[in-house]
Formats: C-alpha cells, structure tokens, sequence
C-alpha cells in the first residue's frame, strides 16, 4: 500500500513538473493534416462571404412597408473587380442582397447574371478594400477519396470549416428550373443550411466547387452534400457577366413539352415547329401541323444528337451546351416510323438562354 502512495507521488510530481511542457508542446506540434486545414482556412477565409437575401414586404395591419432578410448563404470573391459568385437559390426573390465580408463591412450588391438551371448566380460589389479572389482548380482531378474543406456561413455562423472527402462523382441533382445539373461532386463534408454558395476547396486551397444542397429528411446535414464542379462554373460564370445568362446555340427549331412524347410512349424530344430560312429548315426538319379537319399531325422525333441518346429537352439543351456557334451535329430522327440521319449547323442565339 504504502508503494502504491508512493507510485502516485511520484507521478503527480512528474506530471506537475512536465505538464507546461506537454502544454507548450502542443501549442507547437500539428500533423501534416492539420497545418493543411489551419492553412487552407487561413488562406480562404478573407475570399468567403456572406450573402442575405432581403425582401419588401408591406404590414398586414397598415401600409407600412419595410425590408426583411427572407434568406442568407455564402459566396466567394471570384476577381479583384468585385465579382461575386453563390448560388442562385440563395438571392431568388430577393428585392436586394447585401454581401458581408470577413471584416464586418456590409457591402449592398449588384446582380450581374443568374443561370438557375445550374444554381448560380453573379453579383458585384464596390470595395475600397483589396479583394482576394480564390484560385480556381480543375474538377476532372478529383477522384473519389480526395480530401475537400467546405467553408461557409451554416445557420448564420460565419466563416465555419468542415472537412470531408469526396464520396462520389457525376451525381445529378435537380435544380430550382426543375432541370438536372450533371456531373456535380458528392461529398461528405458537412453541407448545412447558409454553407449554400460557399467555396469547396481541395487540398491545395483552389476552388473545385460551389456547395449547393444537402440530402437530408431533417434539412440538416446528414453527409451527403453536393457541389457544383469548378469546371461548369468556370463556362458559366464568364456568360453571366458578359450577357446576364447563360447562352447555347440555336437548333433552328422549338421543341414540344416532355409529356407530349410521354403521352406517345416514345423517348425522344418532339419537334414543334422550325424557324423559317434556319439550317434546321434547310436540313428538312418537320414540325407539327394540322390537316384539314384541325388533328395534330406528328413531325419528327429527334432520338440522339452525335451519337448521345436524347430521351428529353433537358438532354438535348445539355448536349448544345457542350457545343458552340458554327459546330455541326448530326442527328438520328423518327418520323412515320422510318428513322432518319441529317447533320444541322448550330446558330448563334444569344437571345435564348437555359
């Protein structure tokens, strides 16, 4: 007994004299994978922002009208101009968005551009501060396994870190136009409410994608987060600033609602008419029409565009996106039951946009 007290003596006083030194030890000791995070977080905090979405509403009881906040979320510096990029759900509806930086300074912004079919959005900001724009990264490297830190602001808590890792890639997630924004990131990193427009950053502190929605029964996280890949962003954010939209060529012809052709039981996009004097019109695409006693006469079917099955308009508008003005497609048509070839030139039709 009398060993034991003495054991436990003597450790207390090893502990009493050595215990500062485990203290000043830690203060100076991280892994490799912590120095990283510190790092990464310190460098990209002062590019993070953070977005609120204010609205005019007018009193039930008098006609009194006042600004409200109706949503926050997160955004980052994309150049020294004072571009801004988030997420379009985060600014839909709003009457005007105010941005905040990392030091405090409530900014009011400009809304440049919107694509809600990708979920992003473009605003701009006058600072008499420098900016910090993120460097941008290429989202074709990420494999599955890869380390990515999301840093947003959740549930009004700004500039938080989470670390996660990229559980999957080229998943599909609906967008606020009810079409599917493709080859977007899965991760695990925590996603939250307000993380919504924040960057998602690789191991090296560049830009791999714009966290955009969570999966969750509850709306909190449940570790399955999406991002909209860097390289989508870098097409579309360009377009926005210089046009306000996203642009794609024209096909020279209108294509009929989805469930026309489901009613028909057939997959495919149907042609509803083509623009007169159009390469489509030149190439003998038929649109629909109606004989003499008014019945709806069926035109062509477009079944694949260079090889790519074509089930739906949302198919055949992320094909052209993937072409510009001047490329020629060839496309496979049905009509009265013979399937058809013909190659068409796209047009330029900045005036449409996704």
């Amino acid at each position: 007994m009398r060993l034991k007290l003495l054991n436990i003596f003597t450790l207390f006083v090893v502990l009493s004299a050595t215990g500062p030194l485990f203290a000043q030890d830690y203060l100076s000791f991280k892994t490799e994978d912590e120095a990283n995070n510190i790092e990464i977080f310190k460098g990209a905090s002062p590019s993070v922002v953070y977005v609120t979405n204010k609205a005019i509403r007018r009193s039930f009881f008098s006609y009194n009208v006042q600004e409200i906040p109706q949503g926050t979320g997160s955004g980052f510096i994309w150049d020294k101009s004072g571009i801004i990029v988030t997420n379009y759900h985060v600014i839909q509806g709003a009457s005007r968005v105010t941005i905040t930086m990392q030091d405090g300074t409530e900014l009011d912004a400009d809304l440049i551009g919107v694509a809600p079919d990708k979920d992003l959005a473009v605003l701009k900001v006058n600072s008499e501060e420098e900016l910090t724009p993120l460097p941008l990264g290429d989202s074709s490297l990420l494999e599955v396994g890869r380390k990515v830190i999301a840093i947003g602001n959740p549930f009004g808590l700004d500039t938080t870190l989470t670390v996660g890792v990229v559980s999957a890639l080229n998943r599909e997630i609906d967008a606020v136009s009810e079409r599917k924004i493709r080859g977007v990131i899965q991760t695990d990193a925590s996603i939250n409410p307000g993380n919504s427009g924040g960057p998602l950053l690789n191991s090296l502190g560049q830009l791999v994608g714009v966290n955009t929605a969570i999966y969750s029964s509850s709306g909190a996280s449940a570790g399955i987060g999406f991002a909209i890949p860097v390289n989508t962003v870098k097409k579309i954010v360009p377009q926005l600033i210089q046009y306000g939209r996203i642009v794609r060529p024209d096909i020279g012809f209108e294509t009929a609602p989805d469930y026309w052709a489901q009613r028909l039981n057939v997959d495919g996009v149907l042609v509803l008419n083509v623009t007169p004097g159009s390469h489509a019109d030149k190439a003998g695409i038929v649109g629909m029409s109606r004989n003499r006693r008014g019945n709806i006469i069926i035109g062509d079917l477009i079944v694949s565009i260079d090889d790519v099955k074509v089930k739906n308009s949302d198919d055949l508008l992320n094909i052209l996106e993937q072409h510009k003005s001047g490329d020629r497609v060839t496309l496979v048509i049905k009509r009265d039951g013979q399937q058809y070839e013909t190659s068409i030139r796209l047009m330029p039709a900045i005036k449409y946009s996704l």
